[in-house]
């Protein structure tokens, strides 16, 4: 993990990173970013975090996740940094999209979402980092340097119990999760998620397996306390 400087958040109008940067006068190429966040005042206090460094710069930003997409295929930044929860399409969905079509993106998600779920799944669908927007200055310009030499960081209690999983959902199975929260039948599901009726209810009991829950009201219950599903 990344020493962290409390006193210097992102977004903040005091002070400047300290984080490692290329020695005075040594010539590199510059890390190029794509900036995502539906904020456009969080957005900029990013920007203006990463234009403070002499090795980056910002060649995109992105206020959904389908103008993540967007913006990544113009531009194929060498890192992104991406919220979670975004109208129209979310950060897991995005991370996800991207990663198909460029298997070695670099994708660092930036959130306010702490809850191990949501750390793991954004790890499994291919994020090399995971940071909160409380993170000072220095440890995100310090994990977009690492995040650029490929290597990845995770917050310690995800990666102080390398063997311990939560729960092992995959990503289509939350999806399928998340509808039963909101009220979808089986059917319903099956309609949204262009599957059929029949694989939705392999995904329920296989959910319920993995939960070791009884039924999907328990499930639900279950997911929303260990915040693997949000509600509204």
């Amino acid at each position: 993990m990344y020493r962290d400087h409390e006193d210097e958040r992102v977004g903040g109008e005091e002070g400047r990173s300290r984080a490692a940067a290329p020695p005075a006068g040594e010539t590199t190429a510059r890390i190029r970013l794509l900036v995502v966040d539906d904020h456009p005042i969080v957005r900029a206090g990013i920007v203006a975090t990463i234009e403070e460094q002499s090795d980056m710069e910002v060649v995109a930003q992105a206020g959904t996740g389908e103008e993540a997409i967007r913006m990544f295929r113009a531009h194929l930044p060498d890192v992104v940094l991406m919220d979670l929860s975004m109208p129209e399409m979310d950060g897991w969905t995005a991370v996800e999209a991207i990663r198909r079509e460029h298997p070695r993106a670099r994708i660092i998600v930036l959130t306010v979402y702490d809850g191990e779920e949501d750390i793991r799944r954004a790890l499994d669908l291919g994020a090399v980092g995971y940071l909160l927007k409380d993170a000072s200055r220095d440890k995100v310009v310090a994990a977009i340097r690492a995040a650029h030499v490929g290597l990845s960081e995770a917050p310690e209690k995800v990666l102080s119990r390398p063997g311990e999983r939560a729960t092992e959902l995959s990503a289509r199975e939350l999806e399928v999760l998340q509808l039963i929260s909101e009220g979808f039948t089986n059917r319903e599901i099956g309609e949204i998620l262009s599957i059929s009726e029949g694989t939705v209810k392999t995904h329920v009991v296989s959910v319920l397996s993995k939960m070791s829950v009884r039924d999907r009201t328990h499930a639900v219950a279950e997911a929303i306390q260990r915040r693997m599903i949000r509600l509204g």
